[in-house]
């Protein structure tokens, strides 16, 4: 699921519309795979970085986020617009720094005892399990479920940024989350993304056309991150000890 403004822009246009797009969930599937290969490449590289010099990492990582951050509006832009020649290349090397930035947390989980390459494992199986059973249910929700879920799960990302914005201020200041709140937190977001999920399967069909495959899978792509990490993290949450 994209960001907050392109999620209520969805949803307005979502709103009493028909099937526009009813093929656009299958064209797109292909280059959302495609971008979670190259993520899995680029985590790999970052995690080849971290053990061999970890202060380069640090820094490496914050120019990879940040330029990922900036990457993702123009090349959100550009899939937007329909010029796919350009789009293409652009996402392809989001999906990269994205996996860079990821291999800070899955170093963590490698070194977590009972997570490991085996919740690595799970995690991405879980989201895979989850997309199949969200587009079966988002696929034949009615326009009246499928608006109030959208709207219910917007309102709840709009908590957890906010809770995620104080977790990381906290700890800038070397104050950091509990065990227990970790898991609760970690929850909350399975949930939410979940649901994303469900309502990313409603709403691009309605919202684009068949040839419009890449912003959609923009969409998916990024819902399919976002779960992953929340997994991830209550794995790691609920194998950990204060």
């Amino acid at each position: 699921m994209s960001n907050s403004s392109n999620f209520r822009e969805a949803i307005r246009e979502a709103q009493g519309h028909s099937l526009v797009g009813p093929n656009v969930i299958s064209n797109a599937l292909p280059y959302v795979g495609g971008g979670l290969v190259l993520t899995a490449v680029g985590a790999y590289g970052g995690l080849g970085v971290l053990r061999s010099n970890p202060g380069l990492f640090m820094t490496s990582f914050w120019i990879a986020l940040i330029a990922a951050f900036i990457l993702f509006f123009v090349a959100s832009n550009i899939a937007e617009s329909g010029n796919k020649g350009l789009a293409l290349p652009l996402l392809a090397t989001y999906s990269l720094l994205t996996g860079y930035t990821l291999s800070g947390l899955i170093f963590v989980a490698l070194r977590t005892p009972g997570v490991g390459l085996y919740g690595i494992g799970i995690a991405a199986l879980s989201c895979g399990i989850t997309f199949i059973a969200a587009r079966q249910i988002g696929s034949n929700l009615s326009e009246q479920d499928g608006m109030a879920l959208g709207k219910t799960v917007q309102l709840g990302l709009i908590a957890l940024l906010v809770v995620l914005v104080v977790q990381v201020l906290c700890s800038v200041f070397g104050i950091y989350t509990p065990t227990w709140l970790e898991i609760g937190i970690s929850g909350v977001g399975v949930f939410l993304f979940a649901g994303c999920a469900v309502v990313d399967f409603y709403i691009l069909p309605r919202s684009y056309r068949d040839d419009q495959y890449l912003p959609a899978a923009l969409s998916m792509y990024l819902t399919y991150i976002n779960l992953f990490v929340f997994i991830l993290r209550l794995i790691i949450a609920l194998n950990s000890r204060d």
